[in-house]
């Protein structure tokens, strides 16, 4: 077999394999197939590289600009996938394993690119709530922006998911426009390799946007400054020791770390067997101890269940487990492929001897189970292990050991309360599930563990078709937790390209907030344009540019007409009486909709032009009502524009009522599609 030589990408260069390079075996038969790393490698030149060259290159670009390039680089992903599940097979994993992996993490992409283009303006500042009045007459405002940080994201990631392991990060940091230096654990980092060598080839990315080291960081992490972010997935003791770094700590430079926890699954109270309930749970541990041969940060690996049902899921469980086949991924029939190296099954079987000094080994003999296609011994191969601790309060290992495997340990729980307090023994974990079809005991669980853990993930009869899953952090949720798990948080849709962003309290007049986040806030100037704004394209609106309409009279006939039409006969319009004794109202009042219907008549152009469409209406508040008789004027301004292609975009208008005294009646946001 040709060795492979696993190259780094570092400062537009690739570098082979040198000095201090390591063999990988593979999982599957124990045989060396690749070389990875380089002691030689200039890490000053990929930090230059990447600050110099690609940061700018990418804050040039805006959150739109990014998203297009994220979506553009998960296609090409998508298109050479076959290749990355065939260098897949040699970690051990299976193609159902592959395609968690891989089709998991291009569908991560997808998620970040639809949410830069969604959630996020076609510019480079993001607003970060809403204005904040800070003087009395609002020439003195605040608001909070986030801007790209001016450095390198440095990701470390795991053995587990060379690529969705990669990708679920590298895909918010692009969009935040902070170039990546990607570091994959060297066991599977031949897969990352390719990878990452699909998007470089693509010519999608920015010169260092993106670079790769194949092997050890060197002395990289002593070279970072305030503007850099490290992001870590991996063991608690490696995330202590690199978070530790004193420069790390001196510069207060951020550090992201996502660690393996000891994650549990609650079986609720109401859940007998024969229960869809109790069929489920048994199915969700099953898949968890087997899918990726239990090597996920989010696996289960405490089962909690009633004490007087632990018997049943016990039974349950090895009934299922037993039709699991163990062998060579790449056979047909294979459900469990291999550990990722045999370092690392030398590994759990370590920690599982750990666990058996509390708990006795009821499923599973690591000395004796088959395998199909390939050699127990040379192979990192082992069978799915489940332990019972029956005595789980006086325990200690069970709750802070964790073998990184097909290991799970059940216990039983007496009742509610007691279930949290031994899920909480986990001291911070990235996920617990409970299946239960008691919201009651759901709110429970959540109230009471909540605290300790990044995700809860409830399932049931109700959702079991189409939930994805205790095992499966989605793009669009937080994936990370307290304590134990690291502290942490990734994902998470907008949230997880904050990370990546500073966050800045910006003070001054509204023409300054106007300009600085390119979205007019109320107060600043107003213009006229040369005619009516419904009449001039996309392209042609300038921020601030307003329409005033002329005042129109609300009669009682027009209140009258409106109530019979529309069937909405509410007291406060339609009975004299019953309104004066509303705190509220003086009497009877002009409904809201009413004076909204009216605004649309007093603004509109009604002749065909470029505004294609009235797309929705957002922030709709009534602040003073109106009584038969007095006048209503209308104000429209153009408050924010967002091109959608390149033959139309989004107009946001900031629509405010007055009265005869100018007071302000109602006001909010009008969207419409304008042609470009």
């Amino acid at each position: 077999m040709t060795l492979q030589k696993i190259n780094s990408f570092a400062a537009g260069e690739w570098v082979g394999p040198g000095s201090g390079a390591r063999l990988i075996e593979s999982a599957v038969t124990g045989e060396v197939i690749a070389e990875a790393g380089n002691n030689a490698l200039d890490v000053q030149a990929m930090l230059d590289h990447a600050r110099n060259i690609g940061g700018p290159k990418l804050r040039a670009m805006t959150f739109h600009d990014r998203a297009r390039m994220l979506k553009a680089l998960a296609l090409k992903l998508g298109e050479q996938k076959q290749k990355l599940y065939d260098l897949s097979f040699s970690t051990g994993a299976t193609q159902a394993d592959n395609q968690i992996d891989i089709d998991g993490g291009i569908g991560t992409m997808f998620v970040f690119a639809s949410k830069g283009r969604r959630e996020m303006p076609d510019s480079r500042v993001y607003l970060d709530g809403e204005v904040e009045q800070l003087s009395r007459d609002g020439t003195f405002l605040g608001q909070h922006i986030c801007t790209s940080l001016q450095g390198v994201a440095v990701h470390i990631n795991a053995f587990n998911f060379p690529v969705w392991g990669m990708l679920e990060k590298l895909a918010p940091t692009l969009i935040a426009g902070v170039p990546a230096i990607v570091k994959p654990a060297t066991a599977t980092s031949y897969v990352t390799e390719a990878a990452v060598r699909i998007m470089l080839e693509s010519g999608l990315l920015p010169d260092g946007a993106l670079q790769l080291v194949s092997g050890g960081l060197g002395n990289m992490l002593d070279r970072l400054t305030l503007q850099d972010v490290v992001s870590f997935t991996g063991s608690a003791q490696t995330a202590l020791k690199l978070r530790s770094n004193p420069h790390i700590l001196e510069n207060s430079i951020r550090f992201v770390a996502e660690q393996d926890s000891l994650n549990a699954s609650v079986l609720g109270p109401d859940a007998e067997p024969g229960t869809p309930e109790f069929d489920l749970f048994v199915k969700e541990v099953q898949r968890e101890m087997t899918t990726k041969a239990g090597q996920k940060c989010t696996a289960i690996r405490r089962i909690f269940a009633p004490e007087n049902r632990v018997e049943a899921v016990i039974e349950a469980l090895s009934a299922r487990l037993a039709k699991n086949i163990i062998g060579d991924p790449q056979l047909e029939g294979t459900r469990m492929g291999a550990l990722v190296s045999n370092g690392q099954k030398r590994d759990v079987l370590e920690k599982a001897d750990i666990l058996s000094s509390e708990a006795e080994r009821v499923i599973g003999d690591p000395n004796n189970f088959n395998v199909q296609g390939a050699d127990a011994e040379k192979g990192a191969f082992l069978p799915p292990m489940l332990y019972h601790c029956a005595s789980p309060d006086a325990a200690m290992r069970i709750h802070d050991t964790e073998a990184f495997g097909p290991v799970s340990t059940i216990m039983g729980y007496k009742d509610v309360d007691h279930a949290i307090s031994l899920v909480n023994r986990g001291e911070g974990s990235l996920v617990a599930s409970v299946i239960t079809h008691d919201a009651k005991v759901a709110r429970e669980m959540a109230l009471g563990s909540a605290a300790f853990h990044g995700r809860l993930y409830f399932n049931n009869r109700d959702s079991m078709k189409e939930s994805t899953g205790h095992g499966s952090p989605m793009p669009h949720m937080v994936h990370g937790g307290p304590g134990r798990a690291g502290g942490g948080e990734e994902l998470g849709g907008v949230r997880g390209v904050m990370h990546y962003m500073q966050r800045t309290a910006i003070q001054g007049s509204p023409d300054i907030l106007t300009a600085i986040g390119e979205k007019w806030v109320p107060g600043a100037t107003e213009t006229k344009g040369p005619a009516h704004p419904f009449t001039r394209t996309f392209h042609d609106l300038q921020l601030g540019e307003t329409l005033y309409s002329d005042p129109r009279e609300i009669t009682l006939d027009d209140i009258e007409t409106f109530a019979n039409f529309t069937g909405d006969t509410f007291y406060a319009h339609t009975d004299q009486a019953a309104a004066e004794r509303n705190p509220f109202f003086p009497g009877r009042v002009a409904h809201g909709y009413l004076l909204i219907s009216f605004a649309a008549g007093m603004f509109v152009e009604p002749n065909e032009g470029p505004v294609l469409a009235n797309t929705g209406l957002d922030n709709l508040r009534f602040m003073k009502p109106v009584e038969p008789g007095e006048s209503i004027k209308v104000r429209l301004t153009v408050k924010k524009k967002t091109l959608r292609n390149d033959d139309y975009g989004e107009v946001r208008w900031h629509v405010s009522l007055t009265n005869s005294e100018d007071d302000l009646v109602a006001e909010y946001d009008l969207l419409t599609m304008n042609a470009y």
